[in-house]
């Protein structure tokens, strides 16, 4: 099975040196103008140097009104974007490695304080994470631009050369949104029953596919989150199949909501230390409230008991419902999961992102077998810390932080 790993496969013609794919991850490195940074380029070729089978990049804004919370946020809404992003596509294609632009829209995710403009959402619910103002819900003219700039963003990565794009359908940012019941309450043609609600990302493929061929299109899936009346498997099933018959080239499937806290990146304890240094709601409070409140956070925000491989049940579900790949991420770190993964068929590959931080290098060790795991602890200071500044691991960086070494946990 070791052979298989690290052995070549394609996605929808996209050759991959292996079965391991750089998960997209936000790096806070982008320029004001949301073009890829030096940063940027030096992180992807480093990636593609250790021989990642594929890199997806952190996610790409469609419009100003979709920017990210966190700064340095990639935008691929102009086309005077498209030079720098050519830059890049050649830079990791010079060492023989796909790159993915993944595209987002982050909806109510978002603060207006951040954009300029109006949050927007499928219906008018206030997040209970950013908790500032409640959503604009789309009317139809609107939600017809967003579709149109999803296909706009995807022709700008076509003449970037880039390999594909991912649509992000997770973690609660607006296309999540839409296939959420939590948090898609309308009643319309863009809700309701599960084909109403994917209606715009069936729009979007259709464009897209319209315009650009048999270019790549993957999404990346929410296979259930904790939200009362939100996604739950047997509809990410359903999601699944729509997404084959409406031409998607891969499925990554993932799970959880910004507002449920780290439950997209779990670990075995919450990171308070910096979520109260660096977090927009708690930076600013005075340091006599910061620790009275340190030891109650985790009891307000309790973490998923299960940390390791907790989409693999999800994702198997998947694989058995279709027939183009299925990419499997959050916590399989070592390799003895990864191989699990695959030799089971749960999924025909891994996706990481919180390894690659630690060690850009990790899939040459792993190839090599220098390491059979990751060293990342899923302390989740990296998650926190890009309120602040560009993408690293802060492991031991930061008073506080405990110097033993707990193994792979996390995703």
């Amino acid at each position: 099975m070791r052979q298989d790993i690290f052995g070549s496969a394609v996605i929808s013609g996209i050759r991959l040196q292996n079965r391991l794919i750089r998960s997209a991850t936000h790096e806070s490195m982008a320029e004001s103008s949301g073009a890829p940074s030096a940063a940027h380029e030096k992180l992807y070729t480093s990636l593609a140097r250790s021989g990642v089978g594929a890199v997806i990049t952190g996610y790409a804004g469609v419009q100003q009104d979709g920017r990210t919370n966190y700064p340095g946020m990639l935008m691929m809404h102009h086309d005077s974007l498209i030079p720098a992003y050519r830059k890049l596509a050649d830079a990791v294609h010079r060492h023989g490695t796909p790159i993915i632009l993944q595209l987002a829209h982050c909806g109510r995710q978002t603060r207006s304080a951040v954009t300029g403009m109006k949050t927007v959402a499928p219906s008018a619910l206030k997040d209970r994470f950013f908790n500032e103002e409640r959503p604009q819900a789309l009317g139809e003219q609107e939600i017809e631009a967003i579709i149109s700039n999803f296909v706009s963003a995807a022709g700008r990565a076509v003449s970037a050369g880039f390999d594909g794009v991912q649509l992000h359908m997770a973690h609660g940012y607006l296309l999540a949104e839409f296939l959420s019941g939590y948090t898609n309450r309308r009643k319309d043609r863009w809700g309701g029953s599960t084909e109403n609600k994917f209606r715009i990302v069936a729009e979007i493929l259709r464009r897209i596919h319209n315009e650009q061929g048999d270019f790549p299109v993957l999404a990346k899936i929410n296979g259930f989150d904790q939200r009362p009346g939100g996604m739950r498997g047997e509809e990410a099933v359903d999601i699944a199949r729509l997404l084959e018959a409406s031409g998607c080239s891969a499925i990554e499937v993932s799970s959880g909501t910004i507002e449920e806290g780290l439950s997209i990146m779990r670990g075995p304890k919450l990171p308070v230390e910096p979520i109260l240094a660096c977090n927009f709601r708690f930076k600013s409070m005075p340091v006599p409230l910061k620790k009275v409140l340190a030891p109650l956070l985790p009891l307000v925000m309790p973490f998923p008991d299960l940390i390791r491989n907790y989409n693999l049940e999800v994702a198997r579900a998947i694989k058995k419902a279709v027939s183009i790949p299925v990419i499997a991420v959050g916590g399989i770190h070592t390799m003895e999961d990864i191989s699990a993964v695959l030799v089971s068929g749960a999924a025909d590959f891994v996706a990481m992102s919180r390894p690659f931080i630690i060690e850009p290098d990790i899939v040459r060790k792993l190839r090599e077998g220098s390491q059979t795991e990751s060293r990342c602890i899923a302390c989740n200071y990296c998650a926190i810390m890009i309120e602040e500044g560009p993408l690293r691991c802060w492991y031991g960086k930061m008073p506080g932080m405990q110097a033993e070494r707990r193994g792979c946990v996390g995703g």
